[in-house]
């Protein structure tokens, strides 16, 4: 097959991918320089909505609806935005090998792809329980969330198994989300995870409460401290009943795994530098392999507010990393310099009428603050988290916008607090008047 041949080429179609195509236009991108290469069929989409609006019974969003960059307030990225940018879109494409020294990646069907600088944006691949031979894993019903092949999959059974049981294995982001998302679709929903609350990773005991109470008062069974190690199936191959190691046996139509993701490197063994799971990169997203980059979750890169390195797995980080790249890139080719990524690492998500933001680092003592009753008509609450005298961290549910942006600044400048007790009765004014 003929070879093609580009200056810039972002591998992956992910929300990163998007972002860096419109920086690229941004800084003037010549038409025929940039292709973005893709195994996914349509144009880069704000991710986030698959576990979302996408999945609502009513007034669901679709393509072209949440294509980049409507996410963050910008312009929507259509298949013709590209086209009139000069940018190559190559989609339906998976790259199985990359030479990194021979600027060289091939695809499954044998095209072979030459660059000049690459961004690697390939982003993270969901665990399935098949990984750990779990029995029955394999069972039509049982779906995982992360394109939008996957959402239209799980549409599809929704409305085949209309008002039936769903059994949601996992307690973090996915875990949460869809399990409001089936419940609000009429599923009699059972949410099962081995720790001793949900989100563990960012919520403390009392976060989680809050979020248990409310979702048991929907009618949500939540089932910790155990996990699934297998599943019934009937003649038809769809599955049956979730058997859990506690000796508990689940009826299920549906099931949704959500237990967490791994950045797509394979591509890369022994090719560029690793750290934490990640491609090590330094503060201009630049690896240790001259002109290649790598954005988004797979990039472990130095966090600059800590001191340290680290991978972030969020949308914000995405849209952002790849941004901070192509400046960078186009810098260092005009003899210029940009400012080093200084990031404050941000998490939110949106259930039921719920919406919370999370800002800083979750470590240190904690206070919390405000109305966490799950029966409020409007709860609003939050938690700050103290290390070595300063506010590191700041979450907040139910918050306007002024006041989310209030606890990002506190998290950002890390103000000095003399007592606990003062600060968790000062609660939200504590960041409004920073």
């Amino acid at each position: 097959m003929a070879e093609k041949s580009f200056k810039y080429v972002i591998l992956g179609g992910g929300v990163a991918a998007g972002y860096a195509a419109r920086e690229f236009a941004k800084q003037g991108v010549q038409p025929g320089e940039l292709a973005i290469i893709s195994k996914e069929e349509v144009a880069p989409y704000e991710r986030p909505a698959l576990s979302k609006a996408y999945l609502f019974p009513e007034g669901a969003a679709r393509l072209p609806g949440f294509h980049v960059c409507v996410g963050s307030g910008g312009e929507r990225l259509l298949p013709e935005w590209y086209k009139e940018k000069g940018i190559q879109l190559i989609l339906s494409t998976e790259i199985v090998k990359a030479d990194l020294p021979a600027k060289t990646l091939v695809s499954a069907a044998g095209e072979t792809f030459k660059y000049q600088i690459l961004i690697i944006a390939t982003g993270s691949t969901v665990i399935r329980l098949t990984d750990f031979g779990v029995q029955g894993a394999d069972a039509k019903n049982i779906f995982y969330l992360r394109e939008i092949d996957d959402a239209d999959k799980l549409v599809e059974a929704i409305k085949a198994k209309k008002n039936g049981k769903a059994v949601i294995v996992g307690g973090g982001y996915i875990g949460l989300e869809l399990g409001a998302i089936m419940n609000i679709n009429n599923f009699d929903v059972s949410m099962v995870f081995p720790e001793p609350w949900c989100m563990p990773r960012l919520f403390t005991s009392d976060i989680a409460a809050f979020y248990e109470d409310y979702y048991t008062n929907k009618g949500i069974k939540i089932i910790k401290g155990t996990v699934a190690v297998g599943f019934t199936v009937d003649s038809n191959g769809e599955v049956k009943e979730v058997k859990l190691k506690d000796g508990r046996v689940l009826e299920a139509d549906i099931v949704i795994v959500g237990v967490g993701g791994r950045p797509l490197t394979t591509l890369f063994k022994g090719q560029v530098e690793e750290e934490k799971g990640g491609i090590k990169t330094d503060a201009f997203f630049k690896t240790s392999v001259p002109n290649v980059y790598a954005v988004g979750d797979l990039a472990t890169f130095p966090l600059k507010l800590y001191n340290e390195l680290r991978r972030v797995e969020h949308v914000d980080h995405a849209r952002k990393s790849a941004e901070q790249a192509v400046k960078a890139i186009k810098a260092s080719e005009e003899g210029k310099s940009v400012d080093e990524y200084d990031y404050l690492p941000y998490f939110y998500s949106r259930s039921f009428d719920l919406s919370w933001q999370f800002y800083g680092d979750n470590v240190g003592d904690t206070v919390i603050f405000g109305d966490n009753n799950p029966k409020s008509p409007k709860a609003k609450f939050g938690s700050y988290w103290i290390k070595e005298g300063k506010v590191v961290g700041a979450f907040l549910e139910g918050g306007t916008a002024e006041e989310n942006q209030a606890i990002a600044k506190v998290a950002k400048l890390q103000p000095s607090v003399q007592s606990l007790d003062a600060l968790k009765s000062e609660g939200l004014s504590f960041a409004c008047k920073i």
